[in-house]
């Protein structure tokens, strides 16, 4: 099966930026649109953002300041994170939309002064 290896998360102020890379251990964007998705403490998993051929999707909380890509020919889905606000704090995890895969480690996103 697949495997997804998410990477780029780390501590940042409000206001900063970060950019998440999700590697895909096979070809599947042929296949399947990919996903970003988040789960703060106490909270249940949401989706972020997604891509595929048609075009992408960003949910109304990251809007205007977080932006899905892909990389076919590396297998690699990024999230460019900006104007981060201490409510993104969360791991931040890769998956197929709708997910169909095992869930990776994820990659933690603190944002804090």
């Amino acid at each position: 099966q697949v495997q997804l290896v998410e990477s780029g998360g780390g501590l940042v102020q409000p206001g900063g930026s970060l950019r998440l890379s999700c590697a895909a251990s096979g070809s599947i964007f042929q296949f399947y649109s990919m996903g970003w998705y988040r789960q703060a403490p106490g909270k249940e998993r949401e989706l972020v953002a997604t891509i595929a051929a048609g075009g992408s999707y960003h949910a109304d909380s990251v809007k205007d300041r977080f932006t899905i890509s892909r990389d076919t020919a590396k297998n690699t889905v990024y999230l460019q994170m900006n104007s981060l606000k201490p409510e993104d704090t969360a791991v931040y995890y890769c998956n197929t939309h709708p997910s169909v895969l095992q869930w990776g480690q994820g990659t933690q996103v603190t944002v804090s002064s």
